[in-house]
C-alpha cells in the first residue's frame, strides 16, 4: 500500500476542527492523569464477573499455549522459530491480568515463563523478543548499527503491555531496566529503522508504543521519554488529525476501496481512539481533547451500532446494523476507553465502556469461550458460511461463523483482554481518594495515602442485572480521603444512603463525590432508577433499552457443526421463528406503558446464555411480510420521515420477548416502526 500520510511534512500543521492550525508537537508539558489506574491484583471479580473468569480460565484464555498450534509450537517468544509476531504476546495481553485477576498461582507460572525469557534474554543494545532470522544466521546479536537485522516494532509493542501489567502486580525490580534499555535502543534507531521498517501495522499503532513509553515516564520522570513519544508519534498514523478535523469519519462511510484502508481498519481505529488523550497526556494541551470527543462522537454517530460498537468489517461501514463488527476491534475499542477514562476523566467514555462491555463483547465467542465470530452483526438472524455485507467477505466465507481459527485467529489470541481489562479498570485513584467509575461485583484490597493504609471495598452488586450498587469499608483505622462514583448518563434521578441515612446527590452531576472521614462498617448504597426506553438508529429504527443493557428479540438457536479444511470446525445458528417485527408507535410513545419487565434470580453459575438471562421484556409487535432477508443479512426497511414503516404490515398483533443482547447469538436490535 502507498504511504497515506508523510508525519515529518505535516509535523507542525495538524489541523484541529474550528480551531485553526496546531502544532501537533505543542511543547512539553507532562500531566497527570485525572485518575491514575490500581495496580493488577488489588481488584477481585467476584458474582457474574468472577464466574466469567473463571470461565475463561477453564477454556480458551488458561490454555491457548496447548490447543493453538501457532502458539504450542516451538514459540519464538521462548526462543523457539514458532510464532514470532503478534499472537502470543495478544495471549499474554489478556491472560496475564486473568492469573492475577483470579490469584491462580498456576496461571501465573505459566505466562511468567514467556516474560521471563524475553527479559532476561534482552539483547545488549536494548533490543529484545524472538530471535532474528539474521541473529540465528550469524550467531550475533541486533545492535544500533544494524537495527535493520531485528524485527518488526509492532508485536513488541504488544509486549510491552503484557510486561508493564505484569510489573504492576508483581514490582518486579527487573522490569523499570528492561524497559528503560529498550526505550533507549529505541530512541537511537528510529531514525533509521522507523516504525514502517518492516510493515504499516507498527505505523497505525503506535499508540501501544507511545503508552507505555509515558508510563515508564511516570515512573522515572526522565524527560528525554517524553521526546521519544514525540518521535514515535511523528512515524506514526495522524489519528489526531483523523479524529479532530471531521472529514475523515465522513470519508470512511463513502464509498470506501483499496486506498488508505488502514486508515480506516476498525481494529487500528480502536487503537486510535486513545492518540488524542495520550497528545493530552505528554503536552497538557486540552485542544487534544477537544479532538478525541469530536472524532468518538463522530465515529459513534456515523458509524455506531446500538451494541455500543462502531461497524469495522473491516473497515468502518456506517451505521447500518446488519454491516458486522470484528471482535478485535471491539476489545481495542475498550483499551482506548479505559485509557481514555483515566486520563481525562470523561463520563462519556464511562459510559461508551460500559455499554460496549456489556452489550457488543459478551455474543460474539460462544459461552464457553472456545469459539469466536470473527464478525458479528447487530441484527443477526443467522450465523453460517456466506458474505453477508462484510467490506471483507474471504473467498472460504468464514468470517461470520463461531470457530476457533474462522476469519483470522488474531481475534482468537486478542479477544482474552477485553473482559480481563474491564476488570482491571472498574477501580481508579484521584490524587488523594478513590472513584468507582464503572460497575460490576468485585473487592478492592489497596492501600491510600503517603502511609499506604490498607483499604477494602467490597462492592457487592449483581449490575448490569441490578441497578443497586452497594459499597462496604473495611479498615483497620478512620481515613479521610474523597469517594468518587459515576452517575450512568441514563439515569436522571440517582439515590444514595450512607449507612441507611439519605445523602444527597447534586443535580445533573455525572460524578458525585463524598469528602469525609470513613470507618470500618461504613455502607454507601446507590441506586439507579430507570425505565424502559429506546433510542434511535439507522432508518429510524428503535432500539429497547433499559439500565446498562441493550434488548434484542429472543429467538430459537438451532446450533449446526461443520468442518473446513484450513480453518477447522465451526459452529452455525439459524432459527425457524420469525424475526420481521416492528414496533408498534404507541410502545415507542410510551415505552413503560407498553413494556413490561420480567426479574428472575441470577444463576449460581453464570455464563452468557439465553438460558442464564435474568431478565425479560415483553411488549407487542406486528409482522412485516416485505422485510426479507437479502443473502441472510436483515438490512433495514426504509421508512417515510415520519418515522414509520409505510408498507403493507400484518393486521395481527403479537406479544414478542426481549432479552440482553449479551445472551444471544440470534437477534434483531433495531426495529423499525409501525402504524
Amino acid at each position: 500500500m502507498k504511504k497515506i500520510f508523510n508525519p515529518n511534512l505535516f509535523k507542525n500543521l495538524v489541523l484541529f476542527f474550528g480551531l485553526g492550525p496546531l502544532p501537533l508537537f505543542a511543547q512539553q508539558n507532562y500531566t497527570e492523569p485525572k485518575y491514575a489506574e490500581v495496580n493488577l491484583g488489588e481488584i477481585m471479580p467476584q458474582g457474574w464477573l468472577k464466574d466469567q473468569l473463571i470461565v475463561m480460565r477453564e477454556n480458551s484464555t488458561g490454555h491457548l499455549d496447548e490447543i493453538h498450534q501457532k502458539i504450542s509450537k516451538d514459540n519464538g517468544w521462548l526462543g523457539g522459530k514458532g510464532d514470532n509476531w503478534e499472537e502470543t504476546p495478544y495471549w499474554l495481553d489478556g491472560a496475564v491480568p486473568l492469573a492475577y485477576l483470579l490469584q491462580d498461582k498456576a496461571l501465573q507460572a505459566k505466562v511468567k515463563q514467556y516474560i521471563d525469557w524475553n527479559i532476561d534474554n534482552q539483547r545488549t543494545s536494548g533490543f529484545f523478543g524472538p530471535i532474528s532470522q539474521w541473529e540465528r544466521e550469524t550467531g550475533k546479536e541486533v545492535s544500533a548499527e544494524n537495527c535493520q537485522d531485528g524485527g518488526d516494532w509492532w508485536p513488541r509493542m504488544v509486549m510491552l503491555k503484557v510486561i508493564q501489567q505484569y510489573y504492576t502486580a508483581t514490582g518486579d525490580k527487573r522490569v523499570i531496566p528492561f524497559m528503560t534499555k529498550y526505550f533507549h535502543y529505541q530512541e537511537k534507531v528510529l531514525h533509521t529503522c522507523g516504525l514502517g521498517q518492516w510493515t504499516e501495522w507498527a505505523e497505525s499503532r503506535g499508540s501501544e508504543n507511545i503508552k507505555m513509553v509515558l508510563w515508564l515516564y511516570s515512573q522515572t520522570h526522565e524527560s528525554w521519554l517524553l521526546d521519544l513519544a514525540e518521535n514515535i508519534e511523528s512515524q506514526a498514523f495522524p489519528w489526531t488529525r483523523f479524529l479532530g478535523s471531521r472529514d475523515w469519519a465522513i470519508n470512511a462511510l463513502v464509498n470506501p476501496d483499496g486506498r488508505a484502508w488502514m486508515t480506516r481498519h476498525g481494529v487500528n481505529v480502536g487503537m486510535g481512539i486513545k492518540v488524542p488523550a495520550l497528545n493530552y497526556q505528554r503536552t497538557g494541551d486540552t485542544r487534544y481533547l477537544d479532538s478525541l470527543k469530536t472524532g468518538f462522537r463522530d465515529i459513534m454517530t456515523l458509524h455506531g451500532l446500538p451494541n455500543g460498537i462502531y461497524s469495522a468489517d473491516e473497515d468502518l461501514h456506517g451505521n447500518q446494523p446488519a454491516h458486522g463488527t470484528e471482535l478485535c476491534a471491539t476489545v481495542e475499542a475498550m483499551y482506548s476507553l479505559e485509557t481514555a477514562i483515566g486520563i481525562t476523566g470523561d463520563p462519556l467514555y464511562m459510559d461508551a465502556l460500559e455499554r460496549a462491555t456489556f452489550n457488543a463483547l459478551p455474543p460474539q465467542t460462544t459461552p464457553d469461550y472456545n469459539e469466536k465470530q470473527y464478525f458479528q452483526m447487530a441484527n443477526q438472524i443467522k450465523v453460517d458460511r456466506g458474505v453477508f455485507a462484510f467490506t471483507l467477505p474471504f473467498d472460504r466465507r468464514m468470517n461470520n461463523v463461531f470457530g476457533a481459527k474462522s476469519g483470522y485467529t488474531c481475534c482468537y489470541a486478542n479477544m482474552h483482554q477485553g473482559f480481563t481489562k474491564f476488570a482491571s479498570h472498574l477501580w481508579y485513584k484521584s490524587k488523594t481518594g478513590l472513584a468507582a467509575l464503572v460497575y460490576s461485583p468485585n473487592t478492592l484490597n489497596t492501600t491510600l495515602g503517603k502511609d499506604k493504609t490498607p483499604l477494602t471495598i467490597v462492592e457487592d452488586t449483581q449490575y448490569p442485572f441490578e441497578n443497586t450498587v452497594r459499597f462496604r469499608f473495611k479498615m483497620e483505622k478512620k481515613q479521610s480521603f474523597p469517594f468518587e462514583f459515576r452517575i450512568p448518563n441514563w439515569c436522571t434521578s440517582p439515590k444514595a444512603t450512607l449507612n441507611g441515612k439519605a445523602i444527597a446527590i447534586e443535580a445533573n452531576a455525572q460524578i458525585a463525590v463524598l469528602d469525609r472521614q470513613w470507618q470500618n462498617g461504613d455502607v454507601l448504597v446507590i441506586e439507579f432508577p430507570d425505565q424502559v426506553r429506546l433510542s434511535s438508529w439507522a432508518e429510524n429504527s428503535k432500539t429497547i433499552e433499559y439500565g446498562p443493557l441493550v434488548y434484542g428479540l429472543k429467538l430459537t438457536e438451532n446450533w449446526g457443526m461443520g468442518f473446513e479444511p484450513q480453518e477447522g470446525e465451526y459452529f452455525t445458528l439459524s432459527t425457524n421463528d420469525n424475526w420481521n417485527y416492528g414496533l408498534l408507535r404507541e410502545t415507542v410513545q410510551s415505552p413503560n406503558t407498553h413494556i413490561t419487565i420480567e426479574k428472575k434470580e441470577l444463576p449460581q453459575s453464570f455464563k452468557w446464555d439465553q438460558k442464564h438471562a435474568p431478565i425479560e421484556l415483553h411488549t407487542q409487535a406486528k409482522l412485516i411480510p416485505d422485510w426479507k432477508a437479502l443473502n441472510d443479512v436483515p438490512y433495514l426497511p426504509v421508512t417515510g420521515r415520519e418515522g414509520h414503516y409505510k408498507g403493507k404490515i400484518d393486521e395481527n398483533t403479537e406479544t414478542i420477548t426481549l432479552i440482553p443482547i449479551g445472551f444471544t447469538r440470534l437477534r434483531i436490535v433495531a426495529f423499525p416502526v409501525v402504524e
